[in-house]
C-alpha cells in the first residue's frame, strides 16, 4: 500500500526525470560521438517527431480510460491475473512481472511487421530516414492507443504488481531512446551490453532498408527474445557506416514532414511516393517495403 501511494504521489515525476535525463544524455552524446552521420539532419525530423510524442500523449489521454499503472492497482484490487493466483516472493513476482511484460512486448513488436494493418501504422517509425534518440518516440497516434491497450490486456491476464509495471514502463522508455540512439559504443563494450540488453548497434539493424534485416532485431529491452526466437543479426550486411536507414521506398524528405506522417498508414505505397526525393533522386521506384 504504501508503494503504491508512493507511485501515485510520484510517478509523473519520476517518468519526466527520468526521460529528461535520458534523452539530454543520449542527445549530447550523439552530438559529440555520433555512430553515423545523418541523411535528413536533425531541423524538421525532430520537430515532426517532437510534434507525434505531444499528439500521441493527447490520444492515450483521450482514448484510453486507464493508463497501464492505475489500471494494474485495479487488477490487483479485483485478485485478477496469473500473479494473483499463484503464491510467490515479492521479488520473484516483481522479477518475472518485468521479464514476461519485456516478451509480450518483443511479440506485439513482430507482429506489428507480419501483420499488414498493424504494418501499414507501424511503418511510420520505420520511415524515419535517420535513427537517434528522437527516434525511439517517433510512432503514429493509432500504434501508441493500440499499444497501451494491448498492455492493459497482458496486465489482465498477469496480474502484476503495480510497482512492477511502472518499473517496466520507466525501463522500456529509457531503453528505447537507449537504443536508438545515434551514439558510439566501443565495440568490446558493446558486445558485452548486448548479451543482457539492446544496444543501439544491435537496434539500429532493425531499421535498415533491407527486409530480411528490417525483420530482425525486435527486441526493446531485454537482448534475449531475438536470440531465443532466432531473429537476431549481429551486424548489418553493408555496416553501420554503410547502411540506409529507413523504407526502401520512402527514401525521401516526406517521412520528416508531420501531415505526411499522420496521414502514411492510409496511403497506398503509390501515393507515399508521388513528391519528388531529396537531391532529386528519382522516387519512381516502387519496390514495397511489404515484398
Amino acid at each position: 500500500m504504501i508503494v503504491n501511494e508512493f507511485i501515485q504521489q510520484y510517478e509523473s515525476t519520476i517518468r519526466l526525470s527520468v526521460f529528461l535525463g535520458v534523452f539530454s544524455l543520449m542527445a549530447l552524446w550523439e552530438v559529440f560521438a555520433p555512430r553515423k552521420q545523418l541523411v535528413i539532419g536533425r531541423g524538421s525530423r525532430w520537430l515532426t517527431n517532437w510534434a507525434l510524442v505531444v499528439i500521441d500523449s493527447v490520444a492515450v489521454r483521450i482514448l484510453v480510460p486507464v493508463l497501464a499503472v492505475a489500471w494494474a492497482e485495479q487488477v490487483a484490487l479485483k485478485g485478477w491475473g496469473l500473479f494473483n493466483l499463484i503464491a510467490m516472493p515479492g521479488w520473484l513476482e516483481f522479477i518475472l512481472a518485468i521479464i514476461v511484460l519485456d516478451m509480450l512486448i518483443y511479440w506485439q513488436h513482430v507482429a506489428s511487421h507480419y501483420i499488414p494493418l498493424l504494418w501499414h501504422i507501424h511503418k511510420v517509425h520505420h520511415a524515419d530516414r535517420d535513427i537517434d534518440v528522437t527516434t525511439g518516440a517517433r510512432f503514429h497516434p493509432i500504434e501508441i492507443v493500440v499499444s497501451m491497450f494491448f498492455k492493459l490486456f497482458c496486465i489482465l491476464v498477469l496480474g502484476p504488481a503495480a510497482i512492477a509495471v511502472f518499473v517496466f514502463e520507466v525501463l522500456l522508455n529509457a531503453s528505447a531512446m537507449f537504443n536508438h540512439s545515434n551514439i558510439k559504443l566501443p565495440k568490446n563494450l558493446d558486445t558485452q551490453i548486448r548479451k543482457v540488453i539492446v544496444t543501439p548497434d544491435m537496434h539500429r539493424v532493425h531499421h535498415s532498408v533491407i527486409e530480411h534485416e528490417t525483420n530482425s532485431n525486435y527486441g526493446f529491452f531485454l537482448s534475449i527474445w531475438d536470440r531465443l526466437f532466432k531473429s537476431y543479426i549481429d551486424q548489418p550486411s553493408a555496416g553501420h557506416d554503410e547502411m540506409i536507414i529507413g523504407l526502401k521506398s520512402l527514401q525521401s524528405s516526406e517521412p520528416s514532414n508531420l501531415w505526411w506522417t499522420i496521414k502514411a498508414p492510409f496511403l497506398s505505397v503509390a501515393q507515399q511516393t508521388q513528391a519528388s526525393t531529396v537531391s532529386g533522386v528519382s522516387r519512381a521506384s516502387t519496390i514495397s517495403e511489404e515484398e
